[in-house]
């Protein structure tokens, strides 16, 4: 399977993350505190997915043993 897919995938879901990251950061500094919690859970959720596509890549680019 072609690593390009998993690049741009895994480069698109961090940006997500990195702007729900600082989206984040301004409600706290605006007052909004009872949604800062649930954006910063989901740009963790991102960071994760990201890193998990980044596994996916590097396990898809090893040789099968069957």
């Amino acid at each position: 399977m072609a690593k390009v897919p998993f690049v741009s995938l895994s480069a698109a879901i961090a940006a997500l993350g990195t702007v729900l990251a600082f989206l984040a950061v301004q409600l706290r500094a605006d007052g909004y505190e009872p949604y800062v919690e649930s954006v910063a859970t989901a740009s963790v959720v991102m960071f994760v997915t990201a890193a998990l596509v980044v596994v996916t890549w590097v396990r898809d680019g090893r040789r099968h043993s069957n």
